[in-house]
Order: structure tokens, then sequence, then C-alpha cells
């Protein structure tokens, strides 16, 4: 038979190199094909098709040209060795039974290996590779995830989207990752904000739509105090979500910073993103530009390449992965009746029992139960036999808010990872909203509360209720004179 390709391509190396190389376009049309017939991007998939199996197809290629040099360099010396195909003669019935049975066992070996990539592919894209095989470090991320207002959102759909150059970005990031994970290298908590995260533009706003938020939005805050009969305090606010399209209601309000009629750009001084000394806002209908900055800020010594847009996350720095605080948990818990607010000190307690350094999880569980009860046992006797079953239902409420909000082993909890929706437990709003940023032209970004929000009612324990729908002004649910008006709220109540 004759040969059509040079001689020097007829040898086992080149063989071997070609078949690898043929095996891994096949799939990559395979994928290719099914990427196109499927109704939503696969990122992971992305990532087969199109950054491992070319690698494995070049490292194919790479094999089959060595073979050809080899065998060139062999013709050259004169020590090539003539090389003959087997002979196939079908018409033979040893030769026909083993070619079928060779051809159905080919055949068989390359649909189960389809289906086996293909169903690899799919759980790598699942949110359980994600959150315990691969990264089984992140287990509180996970947990967070899974009771999280966006459980049902993918993880990759966020972390990665759609496109082959932020998958590619991904997993070139994740390198270093994965050799931390098997190195124990990694730290402990896991640093935040991820600073190679996609923009929310890209992510976020396929979803949310910051420029169709209008009006306001009517929210009911219920807290206790750590005294003896766990004085409640209720407050009514309208929030000002708004901030977009004029033509659908106010444009005035938090949505104002998206980016909508002005870009917003800040420099933070931490990684954590919560000390902002310097703003500048820039009106995109004229260009117009002004800088504000805190007393005694060299804005000389300002790094352009630290300059952010402010975006989505920079507000909502925790939509999925939210480690809540214990004074709102048991808050919560309270208003609920989930955990019986006539039990005295039971906020005090529970949040204490809470706040307490454990080492491990379940070290953490079995103190708490044992806290709890015996503060009841030994102060008050006859309540803790009489209402025993209130007492272990506060503490099966409180062991369960801990096991989905405290992570010891890791060393995660609300304080490691601070919450910028708000300003109560961490500087959040404050962080540029704090009366204190001035540009050269004597303007104020504003502290004021009604920027924000409208009281529209509060009531402290048995106190009279005050109601206005032009909205009240704020009382402090402690008598502390004027200190909350000059102080941000954090300071007191972030635990620090």
């Amino acid at each position: 038979m004759k040969k059509k390709l040079p001689l020097s391509f007829y040898n086992p190396v080149t063989l071997t190199g070609a078949s690898l190389a043929a095996l891994s376009f096949g799939l990559i049309l395979f994928l290719m094909l099914l990427q196109a017939l499927s109704p939503e991007p696969k990122p992971y998939m992305g990532i087969i098709a199109f950054v491992l199996l070319p690698a494995f197809l070049l490292v194919g290629l790479g094999i089959a040209a060595v073979g050809i040099y080899k065998e060139h360099r062999k013709s050259i010396t004169g020590k090539r060795i003539e090389r003959k195909f087997p002979l196939l003669d079908l018409n033979e019935p040893k030769h026909r039974r083993a070619f079928i049975l060779f051809a159905a066992i080919t055949i068989l070996l390359l649909l189960f290996s389809a289906f086996g990539s293909y169903q690899a592919y799919e759980y790598t894209d699942s949110d359980e590779f994600c959150g315990t095989i691969c990264h089984s470090v992140m287990n509180p991320e996970y947990t967070a995830y899974k009771n999280s207002p966006h459980a049902r959102v993918g993880c990759v759909n966020c972390h990665i989207g759609s496109g082959a150059e932020w998958y590619v970005r991904s997993k070139f990031s994740g390198a270093y990752q994965v050799y931390s994970v098997l190195f124990n290298k990694y730290s402990r908590p896991i640093p935040t904000p991820i600073s190679n995260l996609r923009p929310a533009q890209e992510t976020c706003e396929q979803c949310h739509w910051p420029k169709n938020f209008f009006s306001e939005k009517k929210v009911v805050f219920n807290s206790y105090l750590s005294d003896s009969v766990n004085t409640k305090s209720t407050l009514t606010m309208l929030l000002k979500i708004g901030g977009g399209n004029s033509e659908l209601g106010t444009s005035a309000g938090i949505h104002w910073h998206m980016n909508i009629a002005n870009k917003v750009l800040y420099y933070p001084l931490d990684e954590s993103r919560q000390t902002i000394p310097w703003v500048k806002i820039i009106s995109n209908e004229t260009g117009k530009e002004e800088i504000y900055k805190i007393k005694g800020f060299d804005a000389s010594k300002l790094n352009p390449d630290s300059i952010r847009t402010m975006d989505c996350i920079d507000c909502h720095n925790r939509p999925t992965h939210i480690y809540r605080d214990p004074y709102s948990l048991v808050d919560n818990l309270m208003a609920v009746g989930r955990i019986d607010n006539k039990l005295p000190y039971i906020r005090s307690i529970a949040v204490e029992s809470m706040e307490s350094q454990y080492t491990r999880k379940d070290i953490a569980l079995d103190s708490i139960k044992i806290k709890i009860a015996d503060f009841y046992s030994s102060n008050y006797p006859y309540l803790a036999e009489k209402e025993k079953d209130k007492i272990d239902t506060a503490i099966r409420q409180i062991q369960n808010v801990y096991s989905l909000n405290y992570f010891p082993e890791m060393r995660v909890n609300w304080k490691y990872f601070p919450n910028n929706i708000g300003h109560l437990y961490s500087p959040g709003c404050f962080r540029c909203h704090d009366g204190q940023h001035y540009s050269d032209s004597g303007k104020v970004i504003s502290k004021d509360c009604n920027i924000c929000h409208t009281i529209l009612a509060q009531q402290i324990d048995d106190e009279p209720l005050k109601l206005s729908l032009n909205g009240v002004n704020y009382t402090h649910p402690v008598d502390i004179g004027n200190s909350w008006k000059e102080e941000n709220c954090d300071n007191c109540h972030s635990g620090k």
C-alpha cells in the first residue's frame, strides 16, 4: 500500500502523539456542540473545552513532532527500521472476529468516555464540588451560602460568570489556592474582599437592575436590651432605595451611588476597604469632578492603582457569604417567639455564650448549653425547673444559629467579615458618610440620617408610640446623651 505521508511519520511515538491530539480535538468538538445546545453558558465546560483539552492537543502534537524528528535523524544515519502495519484480511474469520470485537470495544469506550467526561464536567460545575470536595477549606463560606438569599444561584455564576476570559483568570488565580490547601498554607480566616472578583455589572446586574430601583421600602427592626426584662425597642422606617431612573420615581436615594448619573471612585487605605479617606465624584453628563477627603490626608501619596470604581459589592459586600452578628440573631429569634423574651437576661446570656472564645465547634455547642443552663440553675433555680422546656428550646435555637455563623476551626465569625450594609455593627455607610469628608469648595459628604431613610415610628418598651409620616427624631434606647450623634454606631456595637 502506498504511504501518503513521509516515512518519518510512521513510528510508534508519532502515532501515539497523533492519536492523543486527534482524541483531544474530537472531545473539543463534542464539548463545543454541547455548549452550543445548552440553554445556559457553562463556565467549567469552557475551561475544559478551551483550556485543558487544547493543552492535551498541543502535547499530542509535540509528541508526534518528537517522533518525526527522531525518525528523521535515524534515516540520516542509516539506522531507520522499516516498519509495517499488521495485515488485516476480513475474509479470514479470525481477523474478522478480532476486528469486530476491537471496533465494538472502541466505540463503547468512546461513548462511555464522552458520557463520563460530561458527567465529570457537570459535577465540577456544581455547588457541592465548590463547597465540599475541591475546596473543603471553604466550609464556612459554603454553609453561609446555603443559608443566604442567593442559595439557588450557582457559585460559578457569580465567581466566574460567562466568557472564556474569566474562566482562565479564575483558574490561574486559583493555582496558588490549590497549593495552599494541599500544603496547609491557607489563612484562617480566608481574607476578604477578593481582589480579582469579576465586576458586579457583569454578574449581579444580570438579575438586578439598579437603574430601575425607585421609591422606598418599609422595614421594621425589633431589638432588645441586655437587661433583666429584655426591654424591647421597635423601629419602623422607610429605606430610600431609589437613585435610578427619574421617570419611574425619585432619582434620589441609596442607589444614586451606582454610577448611573455620576461615577463614584474611592481610595481605601486598607485591604478590607473599611477606611476611605478620599472620594471622587464625576458627573456623567457634564464631566465635572468633585474630590472629597478627610482633613490631614495627603492626596499626593495616593496610589492610583488602588483607586476603585464603586459598584454593588462595595456596599453589598456580603450578598451571599453572610456571617451574622449575635445581637441581631438573638433579637430576631426573640421577636418571632423562638426564644421566650420573658426569660430574664436571656438576650444577654445568649450573646455572651456565643461570643466566648472556642477552639472547636463541638466544644462550643456543649459550652453554650452548659453556660445557659448553669446561669438559670444558679440564679433562678425555681425558673430553671418550671420553665425548663423554654430554656431548652432557647439553647437549641442558640446552638443552631451558632452552627450557621461561627466556625472556630477557621477563626470565622462576624467580626472578621464586616457587613457594609447599614452602619450599626461595622462602619458601613459611615466609611464615607461620616461628616468628615470635605471638598476644596467646602462641601461635605453628609451624615444626615434622612439621606437614606425616614423613621416613621419608634417605641421603646411601654413608652408612648412616636409616629409621624413626616418622620420622627430618633431616640437611643439607652440614655447616653448626644454621644450617639457624635460617635459612629459601630464604635460601641461592633464588639471590639
